[in-house]
């Protein structure tokens, strides 16, 4: 009894080792991730001098000066608007073509067209960009929501595509085939029963791709002027020959920040369930 009593007593206190050196690391995890997003909060509410002093102040008298720069000279509203715009766009249209592309590769075995379409977002956006120029500004589409709308697609379609097939894979194939049986043509019960079904995949590929275009960068920065400048590419506005304007640098990338981490925390659930419901379903 005492040989057995041992072991149980080795064995649980290998368990709370184990688990202390995990919350050890965790915690360190997430305070080297969390302390760049926290610096720059802190500096965002600093002045000019603050900010560059060593070494730093932790406790400070807060100001909302740079913030008044960002709003009022800097008029960030009207490039948040435009990120708005753009990400719903590219969302809804990569919607529309990108569930029926990944229902076909779903339920019709198109390989060749899923590899296309892997293809398509494995090769670096910067190979696109000059061909893209080039066409856009043939069409007079330079500077236009439309053109930035359509190469943002270049991320978020192959990514709604890719995270829609194992959904439409997991739908039993007897659900359409019975609604066709009493009347419903293919679109209609593509429509009617497979969307449904899917609500949690959408709901996923829609929140990762309007993010990923709200960060978009690269396209937008040659494909906008100051009419559909991003914010993004706003961020340069604080940065000048002569000078870097660190504070209200730090301001706007945290306006830039919060919404997305915002939708993030809303969402969260919702996304963690749509990239792992298609993997149990079935």
């Amino acid at each position: 009894m005492a040989s057995v009593s041992t072991t149980r007593s080795r064995r649980r206190s290998r368990r709370i080792l184990v688990n202390v050196l995990y919350a050890i690391a965790m915690i360190a995890v997430v305070f080297f991730m969390l302390t760049p997003f926290l610096w720059m909060v802190l500096n965002a509410f600093k002045s000019p001098l603050q900010i560059i002093k060593l070494p730093p102040e932790l406790i400070f008298e807060p100001t909302m000066r740079n913030f008044q720069n960002v709003f009022g000279t800097q008029n960030f509203m009207r490039y948040i608007t435009n990120s708005l715009i753009i990400g719903a766009g590219c969302t809804l249209v990569g919607l529309l073509i990108g569930l029926p592309a990944a229902y076909s590769i779903a339920r019709f075995g198109q390989n060749r067209l899923a590899i296309v379409i892997l293809m398509a977002r494995m090769v670096p956006g910067i190979t696109f960009l000059v061909p893209l120029f080039i066409i856009f500004r043939t069409l007079g589409l330079i500077d236009t929501y439309t053109s930035l709308i359509l190469t943002h697609m270049l991320v978020g379609l192959p990514f709604i595509v890719w995270v829609m097939v194992p959904f439409f894979e997991s739908i039993p194939r007897e659900l359409t085939e019975a609604a066709v049986v009493d009347g419903a043509s293919a679109v209609r019960a593509f429509v009617s029963v497979v969307l449904p079904l899917s609500g949690p995949g959408i709901v996923t590929a829609a929140i990762l791709s309007f993010v990923f275009s709200w960060n978009n960068f690269m396209f937008s920065i040659v494909l906008a002027s100051s009419r559909t400048r991003t914010v993004p590419v706003a961020i340069y506005n604080f940065i000048s020959y002569a000078q870097i304007d660190w504070g209200g640098l730090m301001a706007a990338a945290v306006v830039i920040t919060l919404p997305v981490l915002v939708l993030a925390i809303v969402t969260q659930r919702y996304v963690i369930r749509g990239l792992t419901a298609g993997a149990i379903k079935g």
